[in-house]
C-alpha cells in the first residue's frame, strides 16, 4: 500500500536571528506557508501532525487555510532536538557545534527520534499521506535514516523554510527518498533557512 510522509519545515520566524527562542512566522513565513500549501493541494492526506513548537503550529494553521478539509494534531515526536551526539567517526569541524548543548539534550533528543522513526516510518496497512510541519535537524534524521547514514550524518542535510521532502515507506523494502527540500513553490527571494552560499 502506497505510504508517503510529507515533511515541510516551519516557515521563517521572526526575529530569529535576534535570539528569540519561538517566535511568530515573519511576514515571509507566512507567504511560504501559503505556498507550501497551495503547492500540496492535491494531495489526499490521511493526517497533518506538528510541532508543537509556534513557528510550527503557526505554519500549521496557515497550510489548513488552504487544505480545510484536515485536523492537525500537535505531537511531542515532532519537536525541534538534537537528534544525537558526537560520535568518533563524526568529522572534527562539527565538534564546535556540541559546545553549549548538555548530555541531557542529546539523550532526550535520541529518544525522541527513536520514537518518531518508529511511529511514522512503520508501514501502514492501508494507503497514507501524511503531513509532518517540523524543524530541520528532525527532518534532516529522518533522511539520514533512510540512507541508513552514520548517526552524525544530520548534520549539514538542511532543509530551507517550508521547503517539502517526501519519504516512501514500504513494508518489504527500506523507505525511498523521493524528494528532498524541494524549492520549486517558492520564488527566490523567499528561500530563507539555508546556509549562505560561498563564492567559489
Amino acid at each position: 500500500m502506497p505510504h508517503y510522509l510529507y515533511l515541510v519545515r516551519h516557515g521563517e520566524q521572526q526575529d530569529a536571528e535576534h535570539g528569540m527562542p519561538d517566535g511568530p512566522l515573519s511576514p515571509r513565513g507566512k507567504r511560504q506557508a501559503t505556498l507550501i500549501a497551495e503547492r500540496l493541494g492535491g494531495v489526499p492526506f490521511t493526517s497533518v501532525f506538528h510541532s508543537p513548537l509556534r513557528r510550527a503550529e503557526e505554519t500549521a494553521k496557515i497550510m489548513l487555510e488552504r487544505l480545510p478539509a484536515l485536523n492537525p494534531q500537535p505531537s511531542s515526536l515532532l519537536f525541534d532536538c538534537i537528534p544525537s551526539g558526537p560520535t568518533p567517526d563524526m568529522p572534527k569541524a562539527f565538534e564546535s557545534f556540541f559546545g553549549g548543548i548538555t548530555e541531557a539534550e542529546i539523550e532526550a533528543g535520541s529518544a525522541q527520534m527513536a520514537d518518531a522513526v518508529s511511529e511514522f516510518l512503520t508501514p501502514a496497512r492501508a494507503d497514507r499521506h501524511d503531513l509532518l510541519i517540523t524543524h530541520n535537524f528532525v527532518i534532516g534524521w529522518f533522511v539520514r535514516h533512510v540512507f541508513d547514514a552514520p548517526d552524525w550524518r544530520w548534520m549539514g542535510l538542511n532543509q530551507a523554510n517550508c521547503g517539502l521532502t517526501i519519504i516512501r515507506v514500504r513494508s518489504a523494502k527500506p523507505p525511498v527518498l523521493v524528494v528532498h527540500n524541494d524549492l520549486g513553490h517558492l520564488p527566490v527571494e523567499l528561500r530563507t533557512g539555508m546556509p549562505e552560499l560561498q563564492p567559489v
